[in-house]
């Protein structure tokens, strides 16, 4: 399980450095084999899973049926705008220059431990949802502390 936030600055090619907290962990658990997509839910951020649960995700998204048209635009989001990425020697991943563009990836990103996947956001994007998040009305606000509580 992967968990924490790291700021990160991407290098001119667009990689971005794994944290080294990830690295060995990543190593053991997929040989380093991962699949970076876009986010199911925000517009502004993509999603780093290990192969063997991103396998298990794409054949949920894949079983939808196709007839939805919501169904074919997660398939689409997922599925077709996936790519296999491997950590370099000095363990960078290059993030796609569309994939960047679309997400609004620039400079400074952050890179969330989610669990079984990292998130991967722009910085400012994630601190203007942080902030979206916080002015919930009241409803919502204590429907969330049941959850977490």
């Amino acid at each position: 399980m992967f968990f924490g936030e790291t700021t990160i600055n991407l290098d001119a090619k667009g990689r971005l450095a794994i944290p080294m907290r990830y690295r060995d962990d990543l190593k053991a658990q997929c040989g380093n084999h991962m699949v970076l997509t876009y986010s199911a839910f925000d517009s502004g951020a993509l999603w780093l899973y290990l192969e063997k649960e991103w396998q298990r995700v794409r054949d949920e998204v894949m079983a939808l049926p196709s007839l939805n048209s919501r169904h074919r635009s997660l398939q689409r989001r997922l599925v077709g705008s996936a790519t296999a990425v491997e950590p370099d020697g000095s363990g960078r991943i290059l993030l796609p220059p569309s994939l960047r563009d679309v997400t609004g990836l620039e400079k400074r990103v952050v890179m969330l431990g989610m669990g079984g996947r990292f998130e991967i956001w722009n910085e400012n994007t994630l601190n203007q949802k942080r902030e979206e998040e916080e002015n919930l009305d009241e409803t919502a606000s204590a429907e969330m502390a049941r959850l977490v509580l």
